[in-house]
């Protein structure tokens, strides 16, 4: 049977000025135990040494591994190169990996074959390990941890349980780098939205594929999350939690209406709290109930 094509897998790797990790996420779509995949880098405009990387990395392996970027080598947001990526892509499956994590080897195999057993599900994901062991201190090694899946592990879950799960944002949800999604289905939901250019730009795709479509979680850890002062989301920690969330509720809001999902009560309801905890977290902690 070895003469059978086995699924193709598009990795996606994003990157702006990430000079410094780059080489690393590279290495570990490379290590991968799972050999039928592509490497798309998408440089969103950098001016480090990161552009330099990317092109070698492509010019050693064009039959893999490709470059590209926006016309004019434009900065033009996580959403628009995510989306570049998707156009290039060849595969029947995509995964996604940000310039400063790394996957796991086994990452792409294990999850080729929960979507091939499992052929109505939209997509995979797994936990991921917040890694500040990556500077090779004890001390930082220590703080490495994986959060609560909030469902059973290893466990199809039908539309719309995770969406719940996702807005709550208490217990390990999907991140692009322990995410892989069927490529026809991401299409099919226009992918990233270009308006969020940086935080909850994935949230956004992740909500359209779990108000719709069933979900396999994993209790594998796929990927490491390289905790880091630069990394977008420690930024986002330093400022204000409901004001950075407020436009992906803003939208979120505005979809369900869109898309008919507000007729369900539970999804109309939900998201409305989280509206209400948005914009008026105070109120919110002392009259739980004001949104309903």
């Amino acid at each position: 049977m070895s003469d059978v094509p086995r699924p193709f897998v598009t990795c996606i790797v994003i990157f702006w000025n990430a000079e410094r990790f780059l080489a690393e996420a590279i290495e570990s779509v490379r290590a991968q135990t799972y050999d039928a995949w592509e490497l798309v880098l998408v440089d969103d405009g950098s001016d480090d040494g990161s552009t330099a990387i990317a092109r070698r990395y492509a010019a050693s392996d064009p039959g893999r591994i490709r470059y590209c970027e926006h016309p004019g080598h434009e900065n033009r947001g996580m959403s628009a190169a995510r989306n570049l990526g998707i156009r290039e892509a060849r595969g029947t499956y995509v995964a996604f990996l940000d310039a400063d994590d790394v996957w796991l080897p086994e990452k792409l195999a294990a999850q080729v074959a929960v979507l091939e057993a499992h052929p109505e599900a939209a997509m995979v994901y797994g936990r991921t390990l917040i890694w500040h062991g990556w500077t090779g201190r004890p001390e930082d090694a220590a703080r490495d941890f994986t959060y609560d899946l909030g469902v059973p592990p290893d466990t199809l879950v039908e539309p719309p349980a995770l969406f719940f799960v996702l807005l709550e944002n208490k217990v390990q949800t999907p991140t692009t780098c322990n995410a892989m999604l069927r490529r026809d289905v991401v299409d099919t939901l226009g992918g990233f939205d270009v308006r969020f250019r940086g935080m909850y730009e994935d949230q956004v795709l992740f909500a359209k594929v779990e108000l719709a479509h069933p979900v396999y979680v994993g209790g594998a850890c796929w990927a490491r999350y390289r905790q880091h002062p630069n990394s977008a989301s420690t930024a986002a920690e330093r400022g204000d939690y409901h004001v950075t969330r407020r436009p992906f509720v803003g939208w979120l809001a505005r979809y369900v209406e869109e898309h008919g999902f507000a007729r369900d009560p539970r999804i109309r309801d939900a998201v409305r709290r989280e509206w209400w905890r948005c914009h008026y977290p105070r109120l919110h902690r002392l009259i739980p109930g004001v949104a309903r």
